[in-house]
């Protein structure tokens, strides 16, 4: 890239192209020290923000890389179609270039970890991300069910980076609901683009046709339902009543019910989950609920 090319609207295009917005997952990363009872150590808060940095940087380089192999199939995709590179408003030598420099910078934000052990986990749990977004991205995604649960699994380790970060165990609790959690919501994604095929007859994945409109409604009450168990057994778990010295972690269950049957009704009813990021962002009722979740639980485990 030549300084010419640097105007405002490239930086702004480049901008788009890391997507920032997604950044939104990577607040996962915050789990352990929020669950582990330490948001109010300032240091352990530090590492945190350090990890959500690193981690935004080096999802944001993988961002790149999946559009620059994507690129052909976004084109003919109707939403797609208008990404920076899909619509020729940055060139695949500047998504390369842009590509390595976030994963630079991922690996440096982590060297403000002042203590090495911590630091090294960090950046072990992060590699190990990057590695199997690559695969993901170049073959992984090509594959039904296997795609969708290689993206659950990289929430887990967006918790395990918060955990390293700060040396606090992650339990198999929240490792679980977390695997639970994100694929349902990538179930509902792949709904969307079951109803794009029906509609358009345009694949937004190549193994789109892997899934029909029975097997994903039918995965998401599966996946829905095992969930809530889940989650249910947790908060009357004798070991976590006694971690956190509260009888009621069970009453912060209304809040995940509601969330999953709001997120249903707009999967199901609007077919309105092609980006579950898009969909907490926009619906104040799902927003609500977040929010009356992390308060409810705030007041019981910090009070």
């Amino acid at each position: 890239m030549n300084p010419i090319e640097l105007s405002p609207l490239m930086i702004y295009n480049l901008f788009r192209l890391t997507r920032p917005n997604q950044w939104i997952k990577n607040l996962f990363v915050f789990f352990p020290i929020f669950f582990g009872e330490k948001i109010f150590d300032i240091q352990l808060m530090f590492n945190t923000l350090v990890a959500f940095f690193a981690f935004s940087f080096a999802a944001s380089s993988i961002y790149c890389l999946n559009d620059i192999i994507d690129v052909d199939d976004d084109r003919r995709h109707s939403v797609k179609c208008n990404r920076p590179l899909a619509s020729g408003k940055v060139s695949i030598p500047s998504a390369y270039a842009i590509m390595l420099l976030l994963l630079a910078l991922s690996i440096a934000t982590l060297f403000l970890i002042d203590s090495q052990p911590l630091r090294l986990s960090t950046i072990m749990v992060i590699v190990i991300y990057w590695f199997m977004q690559i695969g993901y991205c170049t073959y992984l995604k090509r594959y039904a069910i296997i795609d969708v649960c290689t993206i659950s699994i990289g929430f887990i380790l967006r918790i395990q980076a918060g955990g390293a970060a700060t040396g606090i165990d992650v339990s198999q609790w929240l490792i679980m609901m977390t695997f639970l959690l994100t694929l349902f919501l990538g179930i509902a994604k792949r709904r969307d683009d079951v109803l794009r095929l029906e509609r358009t007859g345009v694949q937004a994945r190549n193994n789109t046709r892997r899934y029909n409109l029975t097997f994903v409604n039918e995965a998401l009450t599966i996946t829905g339902s095992v969930m809530l168990v889940c989650y249910i057994m947790y908060t009357v778990d004798d070991d976590v009543v006694a971690q956190f010295n509260s009888p009621y972690i069970y009453l912060t269950s209304i809040f995940v019910i509601m969330g999953l049957l709001r997120y249903m009704q707009l999967a199901i009813v609007d077919e309105d989950t092609g980006d579950p990021t898009k969909v907490l962002l926009k619906d104040r009722i799902i927003q609500s609920l977040v929010l009356g979740w992390l308060l409810s639980f705030l007041v019981l485990i910090y009070s």
